[in-house]
């Protein structure tokens, strides 16, 4: 199972391509999908992870509702990933305009997949992430007292 970790601040270029970075390619050989992703971002998963995300899909107990739902709202707006021989991916208008990417993007790991963000809402994510880190301190501090 790939790990992605990381985060790497790129530009855009004219025909909306990025680099992937050269640690995240490896996992990504076989290709992979961009998707609108969860908070503002593109989501990145390579080809086994993908497939792996669709036959969830299909499972028994899914109700048809939320089956639709999620379908509708991850494979319609994919694309697929194809690196070039730089090593770039073009990311299309339209997840570029879900993203609120412009002229610069930041590829970051996330364990089994990939997220590229907007600087703007990668840095408010930041900001999120520094306070869930403050909140667990002090649940910790709290459990750690005697009653």
């Amino acid at each position: 199972m790939a790990t992605f970790v990381g985060q790497f601040p790129y530009k855009v270029d004219e025909k909306g391509r990025i680099p992937i970075p050269p640690s995240f390619r490896q996992d990504l050989t076989d290709g992979g999908f961009l998707t609108p992703g969860a908070e503002g971002c593109i989501a990145i998963y390579n080809r086994a992870k993908f497939e792996e995300i669709s036959r969830s899909l299909k499972t028994p107990g899914l109700s048809t509702g939320a089956y639709r739902a999620l379908s509708r709202a991850l494979f319609p707006s994919a694309a697929e990933l194809k690196l070039d021989a730089q090593g770039r991916v073009m990311i299309p208008p339209e997840l570029r305009q879900h993203a609120g990417i412009t002229d610069s993007a930041v590829v970051v790991g996330v364990n089994t997949n990939a997220e590229i963000w907007s600087p703007e809402r990668w840095k408010a994510q930041q900001e999120k992430a520094d306070q869930a880190w403050q909140i667990i301190d002090t649940i910790e501090l709290t459990k750690d007292k005697p009653e």
